[in-house]
């Protein structure tokens, strides 16, 4: 039983640079037929050029296994902390942070 456990189990490693994160604030998804491809885009205001930070290639099943662990987790999270609240967008990229404006 301890030799079959041990078979299923998956060492995975993280580096001190991958733990420290990427911060995202837009995400764009595309796909094939073989493939979903996910870019993770950092856009900040007042500067009209961003760059993709991070991209993850995923195959259909695991974009699915993915869309399914993120609603399970969405779900985890709102019954402990509350709804989360979605604010309506223009269409077009999110460049208005809120906030004041700034003025010289």
């Amino acid at each position: 039983m301890e030799e079959q456990q041990n078979e299923n189990q998956i060492n995975i490693e993280l580096s001190e640079e991958i733990a420290e994160g990427i911060f995202s604030n837009l995400a764009i998804i595309t796909h094939s037929n073989t493939e979903f491809v996910v870019d993770f885009i950092r856009v900040m205001p007042g500067i009209p050029k961003a760059k993709v930070k991070s991209r993850i290639i995923l195959t259909p099943e695991h974009a699915k296994r993915l869309m399914h662990a993120m609603q399970d987790n969405i779900e985890k999270f709102e019954a402990t902390n509350g709804k989360i609240k979605m604010q309506e967008e223009a269409v077009g990229f999110p460049l208005n942070f809120g906030g004041p404006t700034a003025q010289a």
